[in-house]
């Protein structure tokens, strides 16, 4: 069944679990989300990327996912994952976005609540609640920075802009790792307590299981998996028979290795039978 973000996250908050969200790119892995979703009675979030939205990918991908959706048993949203600006907002609800998640996070914090709120005050027309970003989660081939998001900052941030989630810099950034990330516990607990928005994890691929349960049990409610989905689909590809030509028959492994990758997740995120 399709759901917005907020009624999904609210079901997080309330089970103390968080929202596995899967990056998808097309049919084979929405179909692998989907079966994992299914078979362990999950909520999922199935989100795609601001250039599927800007370069027209998402006006074949969002459909897909809305009639997943349509079919599945469980609450499933769609979202929009880093949303660059008002252009692939739009794009994405007129596709039938739940949700939509807008990163101003690179600009100052004045500017960032500015942009957010109008991205709020659209989304807010047609009944859909956005993710905002504070402190830059950048990539992990960068290195990842240990100046966290401010508990304040957070507190003002989401009472001006009036956004339903809070993607948090603490400790995570996008890409693979060069050595597991620590992540700032404590400071997760402080925002969750000080703010009413649900919050957010980036970059989940690669982070170590005891460290995603603790943030859990610290406040996180959704997190973010991309990065090692498209590994496992690209390298699963990569295995089969060259001499085979069915595309149909080829995607069989591809589309069960992402399915076990997510149902690993949602293990870990304690979702399974919260549907």
């Amino acid at each position: 069944m399709l759901v917005n973000l907020k009624k999904i996250l609210d079901m997080a908050e309330e089970g103390g679990y968080a929202v596995p969200a899967f990056n998808v790119y097309n049919m084979e892995t929405v179909m692998a989300v989907l079966q994992a979703a299914e078979e362990t009675k999950s909520p999922v979030i199935m989100q795609l990327y601001s250039r599927l939205a800007t370069s027209g990918n998402a006006d074949f991908v969002c459909p897909i996912i809305l009639e997943a959706a349509k079919r599945a048993s469980v609450p499933v949203a769609l979202h929009l994952d880093h949303g660059s600006g008002k252009d692939a907002a739009t794009i994405c609800l007129r596709d039938g976005a739940t949700g939509i998640m807008i990163d101003y996070s690179t600009l100052s914090l004045e500017e960032n609540i500015k942009g957010t709120k109008e991205i709020v005050d659209m989304c807010n027309t047609v009944g859909v609640q956005v993710e905002g970003e504070l402190g830059h989660i950048g990539r992990a081939a960068e290195g990842v920075s240990n100046e966290y998001t401010e508990v304040a900052d957070a507190v003002r941030y989401v009472n001006e802009t009036g956004v339903t989630a809070l993607a948090v810099q603490v400790g995570t950034a996008h890409g693979r790792y060069k050595q597991a990330p620590v992540l700032a516990i404590e400071r997760i607990k402080e925002i969750h307590a000080a703010t009413k928005a649900h919050l957010v994890l980036h970059g989940g691929s690669g982070v170590p299981d005891d460290q995603i349960k603790a943030a859990i049990a610290a406040g996180i409610r959704k997190m973010n998996f991309s990065t090692d989905l498209c590994y496992t689909f690209i390298e699963s590809v990569q295995e089969q028979d060259k001499t085979k030509v069915a595309i149909d028959i080829i995607m069989k492994e591809p589309i069960e290795k992402v399915k076990q990758f997510c149902i690993s997740k949602i293990d870990v995120l304690g979702s399974r039978n919260k549907a």
